[in-house]
């Protein structure tokens, strides 16, 4: 049997695309190169600690001290997946491995990265909250938003210092109330964003990034649903009734560890599918997110209901 992956011709020249926004989480996972990871769904995660000074003593000199590493074994939480049949009746088989490119493509941008950028920014906001790193009951308005934005800088400031890179991550909703503003509009700036390698535009306050997101990925809380329960065939996820709206996050660019792992994406052609006359392409990723509890100081949310 020919090998499959040979064949290079598309379905059709433009797929009927749904449009959503790409990742907008991505910065977030090059802290993940500290982690040990050797496959599978548990990582290593490091924390340091150390003691602070003592007094020097001239006859018996330093005072012991100690600095210790441990590596905290987690676990991936979000084993996610599908697997997708496409009947042999309706797809040249000449035309297939080139056209599942395509659609697990628009399947990484339509669902995937919405989905991870969800998980992401309800994590550190739920880490926030539970660690007196949150603020609620702010409805943005034009005339308060710059100096409340402003106050939650300041706060992870005042902890980590100016030297520490700090990321604004805001609804577009939010962002356009902060636009309006007069004041911010003198302290914005255009600066060189970094993320998954590739280098683009993006606006600053002060010299700090700000990422917008859609409104719909700024949750405290989602349920990522199951695909087989009654009401969460569809997969994917939603906001639960208990979600609060994510302001923004103000957040360290060392502190969230991020992590993404895709599990080999599998064809198999109809031949060897058992258990109909169908393409069939398994679709796997492991994801989480984790903040080192050395670094929660490093993190702010403003959520705009009340705690």
């Amino acid at each position: 049997m020919a090998n499959k992956l040979q064949y290079a011709s598309i379905f059709q020249s433009e797929l009927d695309k749904q449009l959503v926004a790409e990742a907008t989480s991505g910065w977030m996972e090059p802290n993940a190169a500290q982690l040990i990871y050797n496959g599978g769904a548990e990582v290593k995660v490091p924390s340091i600690v150390m003691e602070g000074l003592g007094d020097y003593d001239r006859n018996k000199g330093f005072v012991d001290g100690a600095i210790t590493l441990t590596y905290q074994t987690m676990t991936m939480t979000q084993d996610r997946g599908r697997t997708f049949s496409l009947d042999a009746m309706d797809v040249d088989e000449t035309n297939f491995v080139a056209a599942a490119g395509t659609i697990m493509g628009e399947f990484q941008r339509e669902h995937i990265a919405p989905e991870i950028d969800a998980y992401r920014y309800s994590r550190i906001a739920s880490l926030a909250m539970a660690n007196d790193r949150a603020s609620g009951g702010y409805t943005p308005s034009k005339a308060s938003i710059f100096s409340t934005l402003l106050n939650d800088i300041a706060t992870v400031q005042d902890v980590v210092g100016e030297s520490v890179k700090l990321v604004i991550s805001l609804s577009y909703k939010v962002a356009n109330i902060l636009s309006l503003n007069d004041e911010v509009k003198r302290r914005i700036d255009v600066v060189d964003f970094v993320q998954g390698g590739v280098t683009t535009k993006v606006q600053a306050l002060d010299g700090i990034p700000i990422r917008r997101v859609p409104s719909a990925r700024m949750k405290t809380e989602y349920l990522f649903r199951d695909g087989e329960t009654e009401g969460q065939e569809a997969g994917g996820f939603a906001p639960t009734e208990k979600a609060k709206d994510i302001n923004w996050l103000i957040t360290a660019r060392n502190a969230p560890i991020a992590v993404s792992k895709t599990d080999i994406v599998r064809v198999f052609d109809p031949e060897t599918n058992q258990k109909a006359n169908a393409w069939k392409i398994d679709f796997r990723k492991y994801h989480d997110l984790w903040i080192p509890t050395n670094k929660l100081q490093g993190v702010f949310a403003n959520i705009q209901q009340e705690l």
